[in-house]
């Protein structure tokens, strides 16, 4: 469960803004809605993520040019990582149920860990890959801010 947190966490500062998630209320709406909690949905974090992305704007100095790939880039992402969220959802209560059960159904509780990591890789995957996207758009100064922001985290 550590790990897939981990993960989580990792993939949502990457579809974010690559690193951009500095902020704790941005994480939470990712967090709420990858697990289900909260009333957060994808129109909440729709905001924080273009509140995120003219944050990173404003602290690489990103050009309008810059601006308009790098968006897409980010909202493709958000995309094609939304669909996780049922996947985790079931998978969270899948272990939640096993624990109910008497005795505890170990073999349900593997089958959701192996589910979270396979989840969580296939995030990693997808967060690598728009990183070397949005750095392909930025200059080598403003890639090494963003390392200096990732850094930081």
């Amino acid at each position: 469960m550590r790990t897939l947190l981990i993960a989580v966490a990792a993939g949502a500062a990457l579809v974010t803004g690559v690193g951009a998630l500095a902020r704790t209320d941005a994480l939470d709406a990712w967090h709420h809605m990858v697990m289900g909690g909260g009333a957060h949905g994808s129109a909440d974090l729709a905001g924080h993520i273009d509140h995120m992305l003219q944050h990173l704007y404003v602290e690489l100095e990103a050009t309008d040019a810059q601006k308009a790939q790098i968006e897409p880039l980010v909202k493709q992402a958000l995309s094609d990582l939304q669909p996780l969220h049922a996947q985790l959802k079931a998978a969270h209560e899948q272990a939640l149920q096993a624990v109910t059960h008497t005795p505890v159904d170990r073999a349900a509780l593997e089958a959701a860990r192996v589910t979270h990591l396979q989840l969580a890789d296939q995030a990693s995957k997808r967060a690598l890959q728009l990183i070397a996207d949005v750095g392909d758009v930025l200059t080598p100064t403003q890639r090494t801010k963003l390392a200096d922001h990732l850094a930081k985290m």
